[in-house]
């Protein structure tokens, strides 16, 4: 198809035949969930996190809520998490019994904002979820900092940010508890499922039993011991596994890594020197030592832009431009309305959006698609 009009994808996982033959090699082995590929999937990630631990799950959600749960984590506690994210990293807290409260955003850099946290911290606070929003690192040496002076857990909202980077070192070594996302939107991708790393043994150990019912054994050990050592259930627990399949795709997402980075980076790059062109938008802003793995690519229309965005949106969209909206703010959904004001990230829900950004972007395309705003922005 000619890709001066062929359709434009908004996002797109980036696989192959090498994901095909792989599921389809643990299919024809017969042991799809609790096996050897988990085993592998789960080490070779940790490596690459710098983490001593990686625990597979069915998805971020239920990661976070293995993490909250297994921190004692619910009734009459709060735990401080930015509005302006994916809805899961709030309702995940309620879902574990606890109360959220909301915190603002910086306006550069759209992550949370260590001062506005500070402020909201109480008596009941138990920990703080910070997000690293669209693959840019938050400032996890302040939120260190301040859970440090208020005795907080702090467990780092990965979901878009596998790969990204602080001063050098991957997300998951720099914090004890993190949870990462395997999403189909996601740099690497399993369809769904999700990933826990932890620099502590113990947690590891109670998460990885936690998350198949609370069985003494996983299925790796039972299937390597004699048939008269029987499982026990210390405690209850949960089915949050993520099979053999997802994790032999995952392998293979693995050994892709390297270049799906440099070519969300050579996007983000060319993205970056055409809009910084255009006066009406507003380019994130990424301080010295974050280095983003650019998960998605979001802009923010300047209060000087002559077109709103949902307009923006729509005309962009017939020019053959597909976009989303930039990241909600979730204090503003029904479940939550009326529960805080934040300025900056209603500011920026109401004006941001994102573009097209996957490995598979072609130069020709994302040629396209800077011509349409061009073309939207000057008319």
């Amino acid at each position: 198809m000619n890709q001066e009009t062929a359709p434009i994808a908004f996002s797109r996982p980036f696989m192959g035949e090498a994901e095909a033959e792989a599921a389809a090699a643990v299919v024809r082995s017969g042991w799809i969930v609790g096996g050897p590929k988990l085993a592998a999937f789960e080490e070779r990630f940790a490596a690459l996190c710098e983490a001593p631990h990686a625990i597979g799950v069915s998805s971020w959600t239920t990661g976070a809520f293995l993490l909250l749960h297994a921190l004692g984590i619910g009734p009459g506690d709060e735990v401080l998490v930015p509005s302006l994210t994916f809805i899961a990293s709030v309702n995940v807290i309620a879902h574990a019994g606890a109360k959220p409260v909301f915190v603002d955003v910086d306006p550069e850099t759209w992550n949370i904002c260590p001062a506005d946290a500070a402020r909201k911290v109480t008596a009941r606070t138990r920990a703080i979820i910070p997000v690293d929003q669209i693959g840019l690192p938050c400032e996890i040496g302040e939120i260190q900092a301040l859970a440090a002076r208020h005795n907080l857990i702090v467990i780092q909202d990965a979901a878009c940010s596998f790969a990204s980077r602080i001063d050098g070192k991957p997300i998951g070594a720099m914090n004890d508890l993190s949870v990462f996302s395997l999403h189909a939107r996601k740099v690497i991708t399993t369809g769904e499922g999700g990933m826990i790393t932890t620099h502590d043994a113990r947690m590891a150990e109670r998460l990885r039993m936690l998350r198949h019912q609370g069985m003494s054994l996983s299925d790796f050990a039972r299937h390597n011991a004699k048939p008269t050592v029987f499982e026990s259930y210390p405690e209850i627990g949960y089915n949050f596994r993520i099979t053999d399949i997802q994790a032999a795709i995952g392998l293979c997402q693995l050994d892709r890594l390297e270049a799906m980075l440099d070519a969300r980076k050579e996007i983000a790059a060319r993205y970056d020197r055409a809009f910084a062109q255009m006066p009406e938008l507003q380019l994130r802003a990424a301080p010295a030592g974050l280095e983003s793995n650019w998960q998605s690519y979001m802009l923010m229309l300047k209060d000087s832009a002559r077109v709103a965005r949902n307009e923006l949106m729509d005309r962009l969209h017939e020019l053959g431009v597909p976009t989303r909206r930039g990241v909600m703010a979730s204090h503003l959904e029904a479940p939550y309305a009326g529960q805080a004001k934040l300025p900056i990230t209603e500011r920026v829900a109401a004006r941001s959006f994102q573009l097209p950004m996957h490995p598979g972007l072609t130069e020709m395309q994302q040629a396209r698609v800077i011509s349409a705003m061009r073309k939207v922005l000057e008319g």
